[in-house]
């Protein structure tokens, strides 16, 4: 028998009365446990630090959605009747519709707005932040506002006309990431939060795809993405998506970030002390265009009530731009802001007018996004998610606005869209948004690019295409070239040579980078040469061991924010 067993024997009187001890003691921790417990139903915000109310807080996390594979289905198309003259148009909450509304003289139907004494009928608004699309197709509404983008994804099933651009969102919607990440390719392995099939999941769906980065969709937030791969987990709507990001912050940190709009995008950065920052927003990316889609059957059969909701929306759109203190405060009054934070929001909007618009449809407009050219951005963006896309003529109408071009309504207007700068000149100094490696073709051991490959045509285009959506941002041309040679040169003349050649392959890199600039002003005779910088960084930074891949120029992409 041990020394330790016979230490906790004891006598038999002495077990008794530990006996009685240690049944008091478990009386009195049940008596207790009943009482917190109790205490805890009763107000459970004093047990808010306490493990137990941190898993009824995370039992309370916004939980995602099962995501639809595929395009979105929508009920069958039918057409609109209205009832009593009144036209109802549904949008969400958002400073971009404000046309509409001073048009309309607010939300509801109204016998002295434009519509009605201009065009004879009525308008009824409503505030829906689900997607409407269906209700649309259906005959359930006239029209709604929707995205340009969004048309792609829906394809052949959604039966609509697409006669006007209402404006662009400008700084709106934002990609909301950790502090130490700096670029969207530093996205690759993470995992952010969004909202399906509308504008949150096309703006990181193209930025990833211009980065060269997939794009994975994943069911649950114990899924990951590849160490290559950007991992998207969809929720109820972009403002569900912020707040799980926001929750994730504090805790198990599952996501990495979050795609949304504005107000709930700011509040996440400002509540999260220092840990969440705003990656990107598209205050000068013009991607995300609002347009009005009107029921398809009838947008047909009444071209004169189409006519007069754009004259009315461009109406709007111009008082509410050029009068915005006489006008601002129907804008509050319908979405119940304070006029201060309705002015704020609109100050993230550009509201389109009657030039604009013919522009972005004819895709002649050259600082911005058309509708043709977001529209199939949208398609490349979504890859085999649209399995049989169809063309952007399938939805466009222009004829209302060729009918106000030709009686001469809004004469005055000119083509207004500028950059929205906070400096006076963009700046190289930061992180850019994003990086791509592109290998043109060049002649061999030359700085002359090859004029037989045609992929050299297209890649300028690509980099036009940065240009053009993003006005006043610049790209910085990185030359590169193999390092294969670097030992073959040690080896003939030790570490002398390969500085000298490594002083050669910069000056070769740089006349790539340069031949590159030359070329795409060439081709696109109205990109302003200061927008492009060149630079020759040699072997210095090669991108892996195929020398075929370090043979590139890389397109480093800065916005201005």
């Amino acid at each position: 028998m041990s020394t330790a067993k016979k230490h906790y024997r004891g006598s038999a009187a002495g077990n008794l009365i530990t006996l009685v001890l240690l049944l008091g003691i478990i009386g009195l921790g049940v008596y207790l446990w009943l009482g917190n417990k109790g205490s805890d139903s009763a107000d459970s915000s004093t047990q808010s630090g306490t493990s137990s109310a941190q898993t009824s807080n995370d039992a309370d996390a916004p939980a995602p959605i099962e995501p639809v594979t595929g395009a979105p289905p929508l009920e069958a198309a039918a057409t609109y009747t209205p009832k009593d003259g009144i036209l109802q148009i549904d949008i969400s909450e958002y400073a971009g519709y404000g046309g509409l509304i001073v048009a309309n003289g607010g939300l509801e139907p109204n016998p002295d707005s434009f519509f009605a004494k201009e065009y004879g009928f009525k308008v009824e608004i409503t505030r829906s932040e689900s997607e409407t699309w269906s209700a649309l197709n259906n005959g359930r509404l006239a029209a709604i506002a929707t995205t340009t983008d969004a048309l792609a994804v829906l394809g052949r099933q959604f039966d609509a006309v697409v006669p006007l651009q209402i404006g662009y969102s400008r700084g709106a919607d934002m990609v909301v990431v950790d502090r130490g990440i700096t670029s969207i390719n530093d996205l690759a392995g993470k995992t952010l939060a969004a909202s399906q099939f509308n504008e949150s999941e096309f703006f990181i769906r193209y930025l990833a795809q211009e980065a060269g980065v997939p794009v994975t969709v994943l069911r649950d937030l114990d899924s990951k993405p590849s160490s290559s791969e950007l991992g998207l987990v969809f929720y109820e709507d972009a403002f569900v998506a912020c707040d799980a990001y926001a929750h994730e912050l504090t805790r198990s940190q599952r996501l990495n970030g979050c795609v949304g709009w504005t107000p709930r995008t700011d509040e996440v950065v400002e509540s999260s002390n220092g840990a969440a920052k705003v990656l990107v927003s598209n205050r000068n990316l013009l991607v995300i265009a609002d347009v009005l889609a009107v029921n398809g059957g009838f947008a047909r059969a009444n071209p004169d009530k189409v006519r007069g909701l754009v004259h009315g929306i461009l109406e709007g759109n111009r008082r509410l731009r050029d009068q915005q203190a006489a006008n601002i405060g129907i804008v509050a009054k319908a979405f119940g802001w304070s006029e201060a934070d309705a002015r704020d929001e609109l100050s993230r909007v550009h509201l389109s007018n009657l030039p604009e618009n013919r522009a972005f449809f004819a895709g002649t407009i050259d600082s911005a996004g058309s509708f043709g050219g977001i529209f199939q951005s949208s398609v490349l963006a979504y890859g085999n998610v649209i399995r049989n896309p169809t063309d952007p003529s399938r939805f466009a109408d222009t004829s209302a606005l060729d009918a106000l071009a030709k009686k001469g309504s809004f004469a005055d207007q000119k083509i207004a869209i500028a950059p929205i700068r906070s400096s006076t000149q963009a700046t190289l100094e930061g992180d850019p948004l994003l990086s791509k490696d592109i290998r043109f073709f060049f002649e061999p051991n030359s700085a002359a690019l090859d004029k037989t490959a045609a992929q050299n045509l297209e890649y300028l285009d690509t980099i036009k295409r940065f240009l053009q959506v993003s006005p006043g941002s610049m790209v910085l041309l990185r030359g590169h070239v193999d390092n294969a040679r670097v030992n073959e040169f040690r080896d003939q003349g030790g570490e002398q040579l390969v500085k000298s050649m490594a002083l050669k392959a910069m000056e070769l890199s740089r006349q790539r980078a340069l031949a590159v600039s030359e070329a795409l002003r060439a081709r696109h005779e109205d990109i302003d040469a200061s927008r492009i910088e060149v630079v020759g960084r040699g072997w210095e930074e090669p991108a892996g061991p195929d020398s075929d891949l370090n043979r590139r120029v890389e397109v480093q992409w800065f916005t201005l924010e």
